[in-house]
């Protein structure tokens, strides 16, 4: 009965579809993919009240992606729908696809398991209004576990279709447009890695009909078994990787993107990287200049100097909310919808989405904006993106770790920890809680700043800490430890 319920990761399914890592047995089998498939069907059916529903089906790169497929058409097709293979695509595009009008499904589902290992995969789901939510997949894998297993059968009700192709122009016309010029981008050398993921489309598709010299980009063809690195635009190897494609081919901006390319990091020409603060900090820059002091909804990890960016620099309002890129996302819908504009939302994980965009997490579409304002600043005499965000303050240093929690019930025990800590706080001199803090204890120190949170799914504690000052992290670190030292179900760092 929980075969179903244990694939749930928040609003989306994962799971283990290959054998080949010691301990994980597949979880996520053809025939569960199948019967979800069907309960999604059904699910659809009731939602919008209608039969004869058409949906589209996509995936990444994944090795398992043609099993799996052919599972969820299969449960598709028993659903009474009729079903669309897009191929290889990428995450955001599914959602368009029940969007462009040449498509228009009723709903799409995209295969993929984001950076995870090459033997996971899974499924997110979409409508018209959005991404589907924690709910939404209960609700469905209740349906699933209702229906029980379903048998394979030939399919006959599915065809297949170029949406990439469609997804392609409708960035490309976008980016001709906000830049007003057919080739914008001619005279530029930009260099993309996507990492063997399914975003190897943007240089052929998006960047060379911009009239950009892509020479230099690399892994673009899709690779389940993810041979050169990690396709995550937060891994330390990924982004060494298109540092070092910026540096050798003497590029004007590098792009790196997940592996359904709903995230996005970048390098600039002198080959620093362009993520996790300073990717919030430029897409704040551009969305400020257009829609003068909008609140810019983050997630809780961010900098004090992006905050004073933001806030000072910008004149824009810096709204720091929990993690997790759904959270973050509908913090922005919900300020919208209560009377506070706001046009951007921003994870420092890569994850954002614009209001003009339907809230979508895309990467591909925030590289679109900065594609803008590359070309309009060239076109305005020269300048270039990282001169926009040169003076945002950057900590001397930042860490983060992550203590284990060794009882069961760990998220009750997270919460003991975390009221403690805050007494703590209040003892201690030069320490305060910071206020407008949405998520675990957010300290603000002399120097710099605390979060200690329990984690959205695991049984751990992140810590994240950050210092304005050479070694000042060291002494936070301590105090920190020092307090966790006194509880007996916490494996501490070394």
């Amino acid at each position: 009965m929980d075969k179903y319920f244990k694939l749930q990761n928040g609003s989306d399914v994962r799971g283990v579809a290959l054998e080949g890592v010691a301990g994980e047995p597949v979880n996520l089998t053809t025939d569960i993919a199948r019967t979800i498939g069907n309960a999604f069907a059904q699910w659809l059916e009731k939602k919008l009240g209608k039969t004869n529903l058409k949906v589209g089906v996509g995936h990444d790169s994944r090795l398992s992606a043609e099993a799996i497929k052919t599972a969820v058409f299969q449960g598709l097709e028993r659903g009474g729908c009729a079903v669309f293979d897009c191929g290889l695509a990428s995450t955001p595009a599914m959602f368009m696809s029940t969007v462009f009008e040449n498509h228009g499904y009723d709903g799409s589902i995209m295969l993929t398991a984001s950076h995870l290992p090459f033997n996971r995969n899974g499924l997110k789901f979409f409508v018209r209004e959005g991404g589907l939510g924690k709910e939404d997949i209960k609700e469905i894998l209740t349906l699933a576990t209702a229906t029980g297993e379903i048998e394979a059968a030939e399919l006959s009700n599915t065809s297949t279709v170029t949406l990439m192709d469609d997804y392609s122009a409708h960035l490309v016309q976008i980016i001709r447009e906000g830049a007003g010029s057919e080739k914008p981008l001619a005279g530029l050398k930009i260099v993309v890695d996507a990492g063997n993921g399914a975003g190897g489309f943007f240089v052929e598709k998006v960047l060379n009909p911009l009239g950009a010299d892509t020479a230099g980009s690399q892994f673009l063809d899709p690779d389940g078994s993810f041979p050169n690195h990690i396709p995550n635009p937060e891994d330390p190897d990924a982004m060494d990787a298109i540092i070092a494609a910026v540096k050798n081919n003497n590029a004007d901006f590098g792009i790196i993107f997940d592996t359904d390319v709903d995230r996005a990091g970048a390098v600039d020409k002198n080959g620093k990287p362009i993520n996790r603060n300073r990717f919030i900090a430029l897409m704040a820059t551009i969305v400020l200049g257009e829609h003068p002091g909008t609140t810019i909804v983050t997630d809780s990890v961010t900098s004090t100097g992006l905050k004073w960016w933001i806030e000072e620099k910008l004149g824009g309002v810096h709204h720091r909310f929990k993690r997790g890129y759904k959270n973050v996302i509908n913090e922005a819908i919900r300020l919208n919808e209560t009377g506070t504009p706001s046009f951007l939302a921003l994870e420092t994980s890569g994850h954002g989405a614009l209001k003009e965009n339907y809230f979508l997490d895309d990467g591909a579409y925030q590289i679109a904006k900065i594609l803008i304002k590359i070309a309009q600043l060239k076109a305005a005499g020269g300048g270039t993106v990282d001169e926009l965000i040169a003076e945002l303050p950057e900590p001397a240093e930042a860490i983060e770790f992550r203590p284990q929690i060794m009882v069961d019930d760990f998220a009750a025990y997270a919460e003991n920890v975390l009221e403690a800590f805050k007494d703590l706080v209040e003892q201690e001199a030069g320490w305060s809680l910071t206020p407008n803090n949405f998520e675990g204890v957010h300290v603000t120190t002399e120097n710099g700043w605390i979060l200690l949170r329990k984690s959205l799914h695991d049984p751990q504690i992140p810590i994240n800490i950050e210092s304005d000052v050479a070694g000042g992290t060291d002494p936070l670190k301590r105090k920190v430890v020092g307090f966790l030292s006194g509880f007996d179900q916490l494996a501490l760092p070394s």
